[in-house]
């Protein structure tokens, strides 16, 4: 939380993250490199083009500069070339049919627009239409969103297609309105029964294993039914049942 207070109390405008800036800053590293590799290979490849003239070599060079995001073209030369039409070696004094114009360039990156990526490193913006800080301040705002995050993930599972939601065509409002309000009873159960089970879990001191093999004590609701859907039967007290999960 104080990570993410500092820029607040700076400005009062914007939140950044120390421990999201230092993440976002690896992944710029590693997106700035794999960039570089690209426009390497087809830097190499407009080398090799030629042009019947030096403004379509220079039109290339700047149509190709326009899509360089972190880095930018330097040390461009426009190479003039003669060619014959006649194969093998010319002939002393011979006259070139024409000539051709190729391309010779290479790489730097682009520190402005690098510079601007770490700025906005770490940082995310929250939005309200509580526009009065004394009703609803800055440090309220972020502690809001932070309250979000378990709605965030309940409407996400909602979206998910196991919910089958999208396979559903509603044109009547009134009866859109009732698939929100089953939808909305669904989500209510379901995190009653996570809820539930991360509390049974707690009070044993147990826990299950997720998704990759390690021990959790907070599994969603949905990996535990994924993981009774292979069991076709079921023994409680003595009594069994049949294709109980299948």
């Amino acid at each position: 939380m104080k990570s993410l207070m500092k820029k607040i109390n700076k400005d009062g405008r914007s939140v950044e993250s120390e421990k999201r800036k230092e993440f976002d800053l690896k992944q710029l590293k590693k997106k700035i490199k794999n960039l570089e590799g690209k426009a390497r290979l087809e830097l190499k490849r407009l080398s090799r083009q030629k042009f019947a003239c030096q403004p379509d070599a220079e039109q290339a060079v700047e149509q190709f500069n326009k899509k360089l995001r972190y880095h930018t073209i330097t040390g461009v030369k426009i190479l003039k070339a003669p060619y014959y039409t006649q194969p093998g070696r010319p002939p002393k004094g011979a006259k070139p049919a024409g000539y051709s114009y190729q391309i010779q360039a290479d790489l730097a990156e682009n520190e402005s627009a690098i510079e601007q990526e770490k700025i906005r490193a770490g940082r995310f913006i929250l939005a309200t239409n509580v526009l009065d800080v004394n009703e609803l301040s800055y440090e309220q705002v972020l502690k809001e969103y932070k309250n979000q995050q378990s709605t965030e993930r309940g409407f996400r599972f909602l979206k998910d297609p196991m919910f089958f939601t999208d396979s559903v065509f509603l044109k009547n409002p009134e009866r859109i309105e009732a698939l929100a309000m089953v939808m909305g009873l669904c989500l209510l159960v379901y995190s009653l029964g996570q809820r539930a089970l991360r509390e049974a879990l707690a009070q044993a001191k147990k826990s299950i294993k997720n998704q990759l093999g390690k021990p959790t004590t907070t599994p969603t609701l949905r990996w535990v039914f994924q993981c009774f859907q292979s069991i076709h039967l079921l023994t409680v007290d003595g009594a069994r049942e049949n294709h109980l999960f299948n």
